[in-house]
């Protein structure tokens, strides 16, 4: 449903045209590493409210049932939380729009978070019979710093790439 408009361009070819590709890549580092340090702190904090309610969560849930279950539902309760916070204050992205498609994959990256952890209870479960709770948060805590490392990288260059959510940013 969009018009399109055509719109003439001189072209005037530059026989001495010439890149720098080291400087160009270097200028694009340096754009990728402005753009962390501006997402990065967002994405800390919301992370380690995240963390901290998940092994709230965590805690109280083993009371009542087993380690991998326990963790599933602390983790799908903090993933949806955690996904909405970081698409308003880490990526900037406003309104309903793909706000849905995003979730859903939001939850896709859950799965992968779901099963680093699980596997690094399954883990600690096989290397001691009965490990108690405070081996299992922290194997939980280290589990989940590195599935945090993947979903800042899946969030930003999959589910809130600036490509796909352009027309639903604030403005920088």
């Amino acid at each position: 449903g969009l018009r399109i408009h055509e719109v003439p361009v001189d072209w005037v070819e530059d026989t001495d045209s010439r890149v720098d590709v080291v400087r160009t890549a270097l200028d694009d580092l340096r754009g990728m590493a402005r753009v962390a340090r501006q997402q990065l702190p967002s994405f800390a904090a919301i992370g380690a409210v995240s963390t901290l309610a998940y092994l709230g969560l965590y805690w109280l849930l083993r009371n009542v049932t087993g380690a991998m279950a326990a963790n599933a539902a602390a983790l799908l309760l903090c993933a949806v939380a955690n996904t909405a916070a970081n698409r308003r204050f880490t990526f900037g992205v406003t309104g309903r729009s793909g706000q849905l498609r995003q979730h859903l994959e939001g939850l896709a990256v859950f799965g992968l978070g779901l099963a680093v952890t699980s596997g690094a209870l399954a883990l600690l479960e096989r290397s001691e019979a009965r490990p108690g709770r405070a081996a299992e948060l922290a194997v939980l805590v280290a589990a989940n710093a590195a599935a945090t490392l993947l979903r800042f990288v899946l969030l930003r260059s999959w589910v809130f790439h600036p490509r796909r959510t352009l027309t639903h940013t604030k403005e920088s």
